[in-house]
């Protein structure tokens, strides 16, 4: 099955048991990555209490997910940070002992409320980094439909000022059409007569520019908040 997005493959896998666990395999590696981020060590599946706490965060997050408020893998990041900060503050009641970053910590719950403190603001320093790295990645992936590589849009990026605002106008019109938008997401092609009966802009110049448009277009409607940024020019004004 195809999915337009992530958001939109999680919706309609949520209670089918079969879809989950396939996803959940494709994305070990980024809940292996969710896990090693906060605890600040390597895990192995089978062997790490906290993998398997994150593992199960990671399914919960499927089946609680709404697509209106954001992006999947942000939210299950989250999740997944929660469970363990959850994970560790019951083994200190039962031990009084946690490990963080492979050092044990002793004594008093003060302490160890203040390292899991400590653990989260590491975690969050290269936070936002690893949503943008897990956003161009999906991007990538997305693109293929189309055909286009970043190399593409490398090459058909808008050197000129003229060139950019021609490009402005054609992403405009776009997003404030939703049938164009779903035309291009569902037949994978860009409609250049439509945009040149609307902008008078040649459709030579349209072509030039239909990947980069797709790209742009792909990412302002798109679950991209993080690198949404690098387009953002194109929506103002």
């Amino acid at each position: 099955m195809v999915y337009a997005s992530i958001n939109d493959r999680v919706e309609k896998i949520k209670g089918n048991e079969e879809e989950i666990n396939r996803f959940v395999e494709e994305y070990k590696p980024f809940i292996a990555s969710c896990t090693e981020k906060f605890i600040g060590k390597y895990v192995t599946y089978g062997e790490s209490d906290e993998l398997s706490i994150a593992l199960i965060a990671f399914v919960e997050s499927i089946e609680s997910f709404d697509s209106s408020k954001g992006n999947f893998l942000s939210f299950a990041q989250s999740v997944i940070r929660k469970r363990l900060i959850d994970f560790y503050r019951k083994e200190k009641k039962h031990m009084n002992v946690i490990s963080l970053n492979g050092h044990y910590i002793e004594e008093s719950e003060e302490e160890i409320d203040f390292s899991v403190e400590e653990a989260l603001n590491k975690y969050n320093i290269d936070e936002v980094s690893e949503y943008r790295r897990l956003e161009i990645e999906e991007l990538k992936k997305e693109l293929l439909q189309w055909n286009i590589t970043f190399k593409d849009l490398v090459q058909a990026s808008p050197k000129h000022s003229d060139t950019r605002e021609i490009c402005r106008k054609i992403i405009k019109l776009v997003i404030s059409k939703p049938e164009l938008v779903k035309r291009i997401k569902v037949k994978k092609y860009l409609p250049i007569v439509e945009i040149e009966k609307n902008l008078k802009i040649s459709r030579k110049k349209i072509e030039r520019l239909r990947k980069y448009i797709i790209a742009a277009v792909v990412i302002i409607t798109g679950d991209y908040q993080y690198i949404r940024e690098y387009v953002r020019d194109y929506i103002q004004g």
